[in-house]
This record gives structure tokens, C-alpha cells and sequence, in this order.
């Protein structure tokens, strides 16, 4: 049977919450119902790709289009869920429009965790967490990912260092100091948990700095000779990251 559907609609990715299997029926949201009807155009029997971070991506047949929402039928499994690296990014919220773009290319660069930090010279002072999620979420959408990242409730840094999983490397950008370049750094360190840390507009303070450097599972790096806007070196970062220890290898 689907082979004879439109394949228009297989190319419509959503992200859903429920769980997904042969036959199972997927009750779209109120925004995912609208933008398959009104802005895709979608009608019964258009395929649609779903997806929800635990059972692979599924394709799935629109049923009945109506007022109400729509609801799909999973048809078959089209790819299985797999392992992704597990790398975090910690970084300190930055302007509206950066924040946004910081977390969509974040999502496409496999960050499994998005985690805002708030530290001395950081301008931004509140964080709308559900549009960070929004962004994630149409980011995976778009890139495939079979997951969309989790987004963690804002801490100030000596928060954040206090509850650190000891296990887990962080990666701290360091823009002085002695600091070794980070795709050296991890030629030179088994893959494990680790997370990057990128800093405000104007940097870390000495103080934090010296914080940073005094935890054992901190390890200073940086990016380059030149000085990097804070939405770039979190970016480049995460890109040095996947090609030395995860799945750009």
C-alpha cells in the first residue's frame, strides 16, 4: 500500500512524543497538525516520516484531515535507532538571534545536551526554554537526527561545576593562558562523555578562570590563534569534537 501513496509527504519529518510500531496511531499536535494541512498541504494517504528518540524513524500514512488534528498509522520502520556520541554543549546564553541560530547548528552538529550557564559577564539574564526546544526539535526535523537534544534548566557556573559528573571531560575554550589546541588534545584521549564550554561576548573573568582550571575534570583548550565570536567558537568546537572522537570519524 504505500507504494502507491504520494511520495511528496514522505519528505515531512516530524518529531513525536508518543511511541512508535507497526500499526501504532499517532495523534499529531495542534502546530504539527497545522503546518502538515496548511503549510505542506498534506492530504489522507500522504506519507510522513516520524520520529521520537527511542524506536528509529518510522514512515507513516496520513489518515482522515480534519478541523480536529490528524492522525497517522506507522506503517514500517525505515531506520533503526542507534548509538550517538555522547557530547554536551555548555554554553553561556548569548543575544536572541545568536541563541537561536547557536542552538539549531548545535542540534545538527549531534550535541546530545544543550546546557545554558550563567556566568559573571554574561549580558543575557533570562532563557525562554521551550523556544530553545522549539529550535532543536525543527533542527533535528531538518538534519534527520533520530533525536532531538536535551535542553537543561540554566545554572550559574559554580553551579554547574558543583553537580558535574565527575566522568564526564569538559572541554573548557580558553581564549589565554597555556592552553593546548583541542583537536591535539583529543588525539591524545580515549572517547568518553565529554562536553565543550564556551563562554559570554566578553569572556570568562580571571576569577572564573581560575576556577575552571582548579577541577580535575576540567581540561583547558583552544580553537586557534585568533579570537572567536562566542556562537563560532561553540560551533567550531563541537565540529573538532566530531572529528577526532565522534561520528564524523
Amino acid at each position: 500500500m504505500a507504494d502507491e501513496l504520494t511520495e511528496a509527504g514522505g519528505k515531512v519529518r516530524l518529531y513525536v512524543a508518543a511511541d512508535l510500531g507497526t500499526g501504532a496511531q499517532v495523534s499529531l499536535s495542534e502546530g504539527q497538525a497545522h503546518y502538515l494541512i496548511h503549510v505542506m498541504r498534506a492530504k489522507a494517504g500522504d506519507l510522513v516520516s516520524l520520529f521520537n528518540g527511542r524506536d528509529g524513524e518510522w514512515l507513516a500514512e496520513t489518515g482522515a484531515v480534519s478541523k480536529r488534528g490528524v492522525t497517522l498509522s506507522c506503517l514500517r520502520q525505515t531506520r533503526a535507532q542507534g548509538p550517538v556520541p555522547d557530547l554536551w554543549l555548555v554554553f553561556a546564553p548569548i543575544k536572541k538571534t545568536p541563541s537561536d541560530y547557536l542552538v539549531q547548528k548545535a542540534t545538527e552538529l549531534g550535541a546530545v545536551r544543550l546546557q545554558p550557564v550563567f556566568t559573571r559577564r554574561t549580558i543575557v539574564t533570562r532563557i525562554n526554554e521551550d523556544r530553545l526546544l522549539a529550535n532543536a526539535v525543527e533542527a533535528a526535523e531538518q538534519s534527520e537526527r533520530l533525536d532531538v537534544p536535551e535542553i537543561g534548566a540554566p545554572l550559574t557556573l559554580e553551579k554547574l561545576l558543583a553537580q558535574w559528573p565527575a566522568q564526564r571531560r569538559l572541554y573548557f575554550c580558553d581564549e589565554g593562558g597555556d592552553a593546548r589546541p583541542l583537536a591535539q588534545v583529543l588525539a591524545e584521549r580515549e572517547s568518553s562523555p565529554a562536553a565543550i564550554l564556551t563562554g559570554p561576548e566578553g569572556g570568562f573573568d580571571p576569577t572564573e578562570r581560575a576556577l575552571l582550571r582548579a577541577q580535575v575534570f576540567v581540561t583547558p583548550v583552544t580553537l586557534g590563534p585568533r579570537i572567536l565570536r562566542a556562537d563560532t567558537a561553540a560551533l567550531a568546537a563541537l565540529a573538532i569534537w566530531q572529528g577526532s572522537a565522534g561520528d564524523w570519524r
